[in-house]
């Protein structure tokens, strides 16, 4: 809202990852205008979704996108107090371009945005945004970036404490409170190519789902019922999910050193590398660590990692490189 009410460049870029809710600022926004939460500047304010989709589909000839767009452009500017949002912004660049050409969508809007006839609030992700948006630097001039960073633990599960009846209504059941605690926990934990909060609240749907299938009479959606659709997506075995995983660090050495001997001081550096990245000194998202075993055959290498995984409850992946020493083994890896 500070962005949308400057006098120049008041056109808001929401910058963040898929999932993390960038969509959803901007209809909390449409709900604070309705509710008249806002600043008096903003007030009367109607925020119109621009669906480029729709807008490129059926243009057959040179000028039909151009003119589309031109009509929209003029319409918003009509309107008294009108914010246009634009999902997926990095689409304007280069849509309806011809080969050869320099005429699309980012350069039509260009002249509303810098003058001001309209306000515009745009989303995309951080990919999208190097990858196209960036390199447009007349486009990304107009626009102040703002960072939308993944919720913490915390904020995701009053984010699905608050649409909880909402599933609630749409599947039949009850979710309980340490269901919606569990969701926001387990899937953070070990669902890795999606963000909070969008992976819990895909977890809490799909275990509502499963009720509907199954046709269970019980209503109550427990955070066993939790752990087992985590353990679906997430392909791991439902009992790993209720180990404890600081206890399992906490006595790691002592497993280690029970099952792999002669390798004390080697299973010493291991774990405490692994500590370190339990004790949060490690990036978000990134691997607990990367090791090199080195030593002659038999001394326990393999099995050390093995254990190692076992303990940690982690998958274990096994490649004998001896395998792939011939030019077309690689396909085993590539596919």
């Amino acid at each position: 809202m500070e962005t949308l009410c400057r006098r120049k460049k008041n056109n808001p870029l929401l910058v963040g990852e898929a999932g993390v809710g960038k969509t959803a600022i901007a209809e909390g926004l449409a709900l604070k205008i309705e509710a008249n939460e806002i600043p008096e500047i903003l007030k009367n304010s109607v925020i119109y979704s621009l669906d480029m989709g729709s807008l490129v589909a059926g243009t057959k000839y040179r000028g039909d996108f151009e003119k589309r767009i031109k009509g929209v452009v003029d319409e918003i500017s009509k309107l008294e107090n009108a914010i246009l949002f634009i999902d997926e912004i990095h689409t304007i660049v280069g849509a309806g371009a011809t080969s050869g050409g320099s005429l699309d969508a980012s350069n039509l809007l260009k002249p509303a945005l810098s003058n001001g006839t309209i306000k515009c609030i745009g989303a995309t992700t951080y990919s999208e945004y190097r990858n196209h948006f960036e390199k447009d630097k007349a486009l990304n001039r107009r626009f102040s970036k703002i960072e939308i960073e993944e919720p913490s633990l915390e904020v995701a599960t009053k984010i699905l404490f608050g649409i909880k009846a909402k599933y609630e209504t749409h599947h039949g059941v009850k979710y309980t409170n340490k269901a919606i605690e569990t969701a926001v926990l387990l899937s953070k934990k070990y669902i890795h190519d999606k963000f909070l909060p969008d992976i819990a609240i895909d977890v809490i749907d799909e275990c509502g789902a499963s009720f509907h299938l199954n046709k269970k009479k019980k209503k109550i959606v427990s955070e066993i019922d939790i752990e087992k659709t985590i353990s679906k997506i997430a392909k791991i075995p439902t009992q790993n999910l209720e180990i404890d995983e600081l206890e399992s660090v906490k006595n790691l050495e002592s497993n280690l050193k029970s099952k792999i001997f002669g390798q004390d001081e080697a299973i010493k550096e291991l774990v405490l590398a692994i500590k370190r990245s339990y004790a949060g000194l490690n990036k978000d998202r990134k691997p607990i660590g990367s090791f090199l075993f080195s030593g002659p055959t038999g001394v326990g290498k393999t099995e050390l990692a093995r254990e190692l995984a076992n303990t940690l409850n982690i998958n274990f992946e096994k490649f004998d490189m001896s395998e792939y020493m011939e030019k077309h083994a690689i396909s085993k890896l590539i596919g």
